[in-house]
C-alpha cells in the first residue's frame, strides 16, 4: 500500500459521512497546519472515528497494512548525514562481516578519504566509498517523508548520489532507498569516472554527482547486486 492507496481508502471512508461533514473535513484538511506527529492523516482518521464512520479495528488494520507495506519509510526521516553516513555504512557492515569501517588499524595512511574496506584473498585493502540516496517524487514539494515513493510507483522519481571524489576509492556502492525496497549498485572507480551521467556537483569543484531517475534507472541494471553478494562481487570486480 502506497500513499495513493492510503488516500483512496480514507476517501472511501469520508464518503460515509453526510455531505456537510464531508465538505467540512475536506475544507479543513486543505487549510490544516501540520507539525510532527500531527498531520492530515491523523486529523482525518480522528474525525472519522469521532463521527463513527470507522471503528478502531478498521483504523488499526489500515495502520498495520501501511507500515508493513513501507518498511523503509522511516529512513526518510533521518537527517542527510545520519542517513548517508551512519545508517548506510552500518547497514552494509551488518549485511556482511567482511565489510569493516575504514581506520588506521587496517590502513596506516588512512585519513578519512573512504568509508569501508574489504580485504582481498591476497591481503590487499579494497577501498570502498558508500553513497546513499532516497527516491523522492519530483512532482511533490512536501517534506521528504511525504515525497517518499514505493518502488513500483508510476510517479517520476529522482535520487542524487553526490560528493563523489574520484581516485580515493577502488569501488563505490550506491544504496538506493524506496519506501518498500532497497537496491545496491556496485561500480568501480573507473566505471563511475566514465559513466555518461556523471557531472560536477559544483562548477570547477573536485566533487561529482550521479543522478538516478525513473528515466535512466534501467541503464544501471548491469551494476545491480543482491545484498548478500555485495562483498563477493566487489572482490571479483576489483582484482588485487
Amino acid at each position: 500500500m502506497d500513499k495513493k492507496n492510503l488516500d483512496n481508502q480514507i476517501n472511501k471512508w469520508i464518503k460515509k459521512l453526510d455531505q456537510g461533514e464531508q465538505k467540512l473535513l475536506l475544507d479543513e484538511s486543505l487549510s490544516l497546519k501540520s507539525i510532527y506527529p500531527f498531520n492530515k492523516y491523523e486529523y482525518q482518521l480522528m474525525y472519522l472515528l469521532d463521527k463513527k464512520a470507522i471503528i478502531f479495528p478498521e483504523y488499526k488494520a489500515l495502520r498495520d497494512l501501511y507500515i508493513n507495506s513501507n518498511p523503509y519509510l522511516y529512513l526518510y526521516k533521518f537527517a542527510p548525514r545520519v542517513f548517508g553516513e551512519i545508517w548506510a555504512q552500518k547497514h552494509l557492515m551488518d549485511s556482511d562481516s567482511r565489510f569493516k569501517k575504514a581506520s588506521t588499524t587496517t590502513d596506516a595512511i588512512y585519513s578519512g578519504e573512504y568509508d569501508l574496506n574489504l580485504i582481498s584473498a591476497k591481503g590487499r585493502i579494497i577501498k570502498i566509498e558508500v553513497k546513499a540516496s532516497r527516491a523522492i517524487n519530483t512532482k511533490d514539494r512536501a517534506g521528504l517523508d511525504e515525497t517518499a515513493l514505493s518502488f513500483n510507483s508510476a510517479e517520476p522519481f529522482w535520487m542524487n548520489f553526490q560528493q563523489i571524489k574520484l581516485k580515493l576509492a577502488d569501488v563505490f556502492i550506491f544504496v538506493g532507498v524506496w519506501a518498500d525496497k532497497i537496491l545496491y549498485w556496485v561500480l568501480t572507480e573507473k566505471e563511475v569516472k566514465n559513466h555518461p551521467t556523471i557531472s560536477h556537483q559544483h562548477r570547477g569543484g573536485i566533487e561529482f554527482q550521479i543522478g538516478i531517475t525513473d528515466k535512466n534507472i534501467k541503464e544501471f541494471n548491469k551494476y545491480l547486486v543482491p545484498q548478500n553478494k555485495l562483498a563477493d562481487i566487489i572482490l571479483k570486480k576489483v582484482k588485487k
